[in-house]
C-alpha cells in the first residue's frame, strides 16, 4: 500500500488559483499599475544601416520620425473625418488624441483608444459596424501597435485580449446584429505578432552584443593574464638568478679570505641576508603577478612593529638612522600598517643609493586623523658617488599613500639633502 503526498496549500487553494492569480497579477502590473505614468518616447536612434548614410541635418531630423509617423497618422484621421461633411471634428478628436497620447502615455493612450469607439458613435450617431467604426478601428490599430512597441510581449497580448473582450462585450449590449470585432482581432494579431517578434528579434541582437563585449573583455584580460605571467617569468629568470648568485658568494667570501675580521664576516653574512630577504620577497610579489588565484604565504604582512628590525638592518649597512615616535602609539588598520612600512623602507633605500654616508632620521606621529610619516636624510658625504635612480620608489610610495586617500610630500631640503613626508587617515570605524 502506498502513500500518495500532495502539497496542499494552508488556505486551501488549488495550483490553479495561484495559477490564475498570477496572470491577473502580471495583467494589473501590465495595464492597471502606473497606467498614467508619464513616459515620453525617445528619439530614434540613427546608427543604424540606413540612417547613417544620411547627411547630418537630415539625420538629425530622422531622430524624430516615430513621432512623425504618429502624429501624421492622427492628423490623417481628422482630415478624413472632416472631409465626410458630417459633424464629426469633435468626435474625430478624440480617437486622434488617444493617437498622440501614446508618445508620453502609452497605457493610458490604450484605455483612451477603447473609450474613442463608442464616444464616437454617440457623437456620429452611426452605429453601423459597432464598436469600431472606420475612424474608431484605424485609431485603434495604430494604438495598439505603438504601445506594443513600447512595452513588453505580454502586454501586447493582454491589450488583444481585452480589445477582444471588450468588442464582443459592446455587440452583445447594443444587440446590433453583425459587428467587426473579428476583422478587429485578426487585422491587429497580424501587427501585434509583427511588432513582437522585432522586438523579441532585437532583445536577442542586444543579449548577443552584451555575450559579445563580455568575451571580448575576458579575452583582454585572459591576453593581459598571459603578458604578466610571460614578463614575470622573464623577471624572474633574470633578477632571481643574480640575487642568488650575490648570496652564495656573500656566504663563501670570509673563506676564501685568511683570518678574515669579524666585522667582515657579519658584513658578507648582512649582505647575505638581505639577498636572500629580496629573492623571497621577489618571488612572493611575482607569485601575484604570475596568476590570478594566487594564495598569499601565511606569513603575516610586516608592520610598523617591524620597524626596529629594518632599522638596525640598514644601520648594519652602514646608514646613521635614527627614530623618533610622538603620540598615542596604537594598532592600526593592515594596510595602513603595511604601507607606512614600505613607505620607510624604499625612503631609507633611496637614501642608501642616492646619498651614501648621509644620516637619516624616520619621524611617526601618531594623531586622532591618523598616522603622519617623515623620513628625511642630510646631503650625501664621503668617496661614494650616488646612485643614479628612475624615479619609481617615490612613484610607488605616492600610489600607495593615494589607494589610502592620504597625502605625500617628496623634495629636497635647504642643506642638500632630501625629505619624504606622508599623511595617511585612518577613520575611526577603520580602527580593528
Amino acid at each position: 500500500m502506498t502513500e500518495t503526498t500532495q502539497r496542499i496549500d494552508p488556505g486551501g487553494r488549488s495550483p490553479e488559483f495561484h495559477h490564475a492569480v498570477g496572470i491577473l497579477r502580471g495583467l494589473r502590473e501590465d495595464l492597471f499599475h502606473d497606467a498614467m505614468e508619464y513616459r515620453p518616447l525617445p528619439p530614434m536612434a540613427t546608427d543604424g544601416p540606413v540612417t547613417r548614410r544620411l547627411p547630418g541635418r537630415i539625420r538629425r531630423y530622422a531622430a524624430w520620425l516615430p513621432h512623425a509617423v504618429v502624429a501624421g497618422a492622427a492628423l490623417l484621421l481628422l482630415l478624413g473625418v472632416y472631409e465626410t461633411g458630417r459633424v464629426l471634428l469633435v468626435a474625430g478628436l478624440v480617437p486622434a488624441g488617444a493617437m498622440l497620447l501614446t508618445l508620453v502615455r502609452p497605457v493610458a493612450a490604450f484605455w483612451a483608444s477603447l473609450l474613442a469607439a463608442p464616444v464616437f458613435g454617440f457623437f456620429t450617431g452611426e452605429w453601423d459596424g459597432w464598436p469600431w467604426s472606420p475612424p474608431a478601428f484605424l485609431a485603434h490599430l495604430v494604438v495598439l501597435t505603438v504601445v506594443a512597441a513600447r512595452t513588453r510581449p505580454r502586454t501586447a497580448a493582454w491589450m488583444w485580449v481585452i480589445t477582444g473582450a471588450y468588442g464582443m462585450a459592446a455587440e452583445v449590449v447594443l444587440g446590433s446584429g453583425y459587428g467587426n470585432t473579428p476583422e478587429m482581432l485578426f487585422t491587429s494579431a497580424l501587427a501585434l505578432l509583427g511588432v513582437t517578434v522585432l522586438q523579441v528579434r532585437r532583445q536577442a541582437r542586444e543579449e548577443v552584443t552584451a555575450q559579445q563585449t563580455v568575451t571580448a573583455q575576458e579575452r583582454s584580460m585572459r591576453t593581459l593574464l598571459e603578458e604578466r605571467t610571460t614578463i614575470a617569468r622573464e623577471l624572474h629568470d633574470v633578477v632571481a638568478h643574480h640575487m642568488s648568485v650575490v648570496a652564495i658568494q656573500a656566504e663563501a667570501a670570509p673563506y676564501r679570505v685568511e683570518n678574515a675580521p669579524p666585522e667582515l664576516e657579519q658584513a658578507f653574512a648582512t649582505i647575505r641576508e638581505n639577498a636572500v630577504a629580496a629573492l623571497t620577497e621577489l618571488r612572493r610579489v611575482l607569485g601575484v603577478v604570475r596568476a590570478e588565484d594566487y594564495e598569499a604565504p601565511d606569513a603575516p604582512q610586516p608592520t610598523l612593529g617591524d620597524l626596529d628590525g629594518l632599522l638596525a638592518n640598514v644601520r648594519e649597512a652602514g646608514l646613521g638612522v635614527e627614530k623618533t615616535v610622538t603620540g598615542a602609539v596604537r594598532e592600526l588598520p593592515q594596510g595602513v600598517e603595511l604601507s607606512a612600512y614600505r613607505i620607510v623602507q624604499e625612503a631609507l633605500s633611496n637614501v642608501l643609493r642616492h646619498a651614501p654616508g648621509a644620516g637619516a632620521r624616520v619621524e611617526l606621529s601618531y594623531v586622532l586623523g591618523g598616522l603622519g610619516l617623515r623620513v628625511v636624510n642630510g646631503p650625501p658625504r664621503g668617496l661614494l658617488k650616488p646612485s643614479p635612480g628612475a624615479g619609481h620608489g617615490i612613484t610607488g610610495m605616492r600610489e600607495r599613500v593615494a589607494m589610502l586617500n592620504g597625502e605625500l610630500t617628496a623634495e629636497a631640503t635647504d642643506d642638500g639633502g632630501y625629505e619624504v613626508a606622508a599623511f595617511i587617515p585612518v577613520a575611526k570605524e577603520e580602527a580593528p
